[in-house]
């Protein structure tokens, strides 16, 4: 008789993907996935330990787990798994232990377990499965052919990543760029498109290296994978997770540019636009050579949205290096900024730096660029006022009393409309007409 699986997901898009992999593998093979609440008979908590906090996070959860049944089987998956070898070995609260790149292995893991549980042959401890991830170049082979979203999708390309940044664990935690093959992402985007989805998000931990890893004959890179997703029957939307500032090129954006499926919102990872800071940081870019790949960008693109992420308080960060930073990111005019206070992480080079910032400066700067951010969110969204926007409509929501069908345009931003008419998954055109608590565009009439 098969069990019933509570599944919890912390961090990522890839990781989010990975554990919908197993979680379609468990319903094929039988077991009944409930709620993440007591009852279960086993918790799979996908982790992360991208920050400290996300350390913690994740130890949370797998106690959380143990003790809403404490004869249940508690599997931790994960970065956090995989990179906090020594912690994870003195938690009692967990049975078994799942590694990257084995995760594929989920479900003949969970039956010998029970087989050697109920022959009596199961000995106390936890149960081990992790390899060496800095020494593989596997990549691991997870799929989906469906979604708990039901209109955008978003699909691992790639893992691994090769940068290194100072403060960054993760090239520990996920080892080197390994990239899949461009027939197996076509065979999911097909899938996909045949069960309905229009939208596919391409996602990697350094999407930009995908294809770097492959032999030479191949020939294969990111732009090429593109160009085949483009081509799917029934998928009218791309987008592209987090990419590095280099690959933003003129060849590039204008090979982009000529496909029309791909989306005008491009996140390009920014951390600091001080170039001393950058060099500390291990980033191998220029705020100039940034600069330039926003511009080309704006070149191709009329009005895209452009997204990135920056880090406060990085160690030795003095208060003319934030101000650099700063009017830097006032100057490029960012849809959305993600702002992260510095999370000092041990194993990493920015770890034992000297200058290590106050929490309370930290948090200064976090509120004056939080602040940016939502005058210049504010006034990208303003330009769609009463003009024409098609929108891939996705979920309903109560607000002001009313119900509002919601999605959003090919730049992301977010848009609702008030209709009697069932939308989901459907793209339409509206006329926003202003600007709604939310943070969304309001519309009144939908056109087919």
């Amino acid at each position: 008789m098969k069990k019933n699986v509570a599944l919890h997901n912390l961090g990522c898009k890839v990781n989010a993907y990975e554990l919908e992999a197993m979680q379609q593998c468990l319903e094929e093979q039988g077991y009944k996935v409930v709620p993440f609440a007591p009852g279960a008979d086993i918790y799979i908590i996908n982790t992360c330990t991208v920050t400290n906090i996300a350390d913690r996070k994740s130890r949370q959860m797998l106690h959380k787990a143990k003790k809403m049944n404490p004869d249940a089987v508690v599997v931790a998956t994960g970065c956090y798994v995989q990179a906090q070898e020594e912690n994870i070995e003195k938690d009692e609260s967990i049975d078994i232990v799942i590694g990257n790149n084995m995760k594929q292995e989920l479900i003949p893991i969970l039956e010998h377990y029970f087989q050697e549980k109920e022959g009596g042959q199961t000995e106390t401890g936890q149960e081990l499965h992790r390899i060496d991830i800095n020494k593989t170049q596997e990549y691991e082979a997870l799929s989906i052919s469906k979604t708990a979203e039901h209109t955008r999708a978003y699909i691992k390309v790639q893992d691994g990543c090769n940068q290194f940044c100072s403060y960054c664990i993760i090239p520990y935690a996920r080892g080197r760029v390994r990239s899949r093959r461009i027939e197996d992402v076509l065979g999911e985007v097909r899938r996909l498109a045949d069960n309905g989805y229009k939208e596919v998000v391409l996602t990697g931990i350094h999407l930009s290296s995908y294809g770097v890893d492959f032999a030479g004959q191949e020939k294969e890179s990111l732009l090429s994978l593109i160009r085949r997703v483009n081509e799917v029957k029934g998928i009218v939307r791309i987008r592209l997770g987090s990419l590095e500032p280099r690959i933003i090129t003129e060849d590039f954006v204008r090979e982009l540019a000529g496909m029309p499926h791909v989306c005008p919102h491009f996140h390009l990872s920014l951390q600091s636009g001080c170039s001393e800071t950058l060099r500390r940081m291990n980033r191998r870019y220029t705020p100039g050579e940034y600069r330039e790949g926003c511009s080309i960008l704006r070149k191709y693109y009329q009005n895209p949205a452009l997204t990135t992420d920056v880090i406060v308080g990085f160690p030795g960060e003095t208060e003319e290096e934030f101000q650099e930073s700063y009017e830097f990111v006032k100057s490029i005019g960012f849809y959305e900024t993600h702002i992260f206070k510095y999370s000092r992480r041990a194993g990493t080079k920015a770890a034992v730096m000297e200058g290590q910032i106050p929490d309370s400066i930290k948090h200064e700067r976090s509120q004056k660029l939080l602040e940016l951010d939502a005058l210049r969110r504010d006034a990208y969204m303003q330009q769609y006022l009463q003009k024409p926007v098609e929108v891939l409509f996705e979920e309903q929501v109560q607000l002001e009393g009313k119900t509002w069908w919601m999605g959003h345009t090919a730049e992301y931003v977010r848009v609702g409309v008030l209709s009697e008419e069932n939308l989901s998954n459907c793209i339409c055109q509206v006329v926003p007409e202003r600007k709604l608590d939310g943070g969304f565009l309001g519309a009144a009439k939908v056109q087919f």
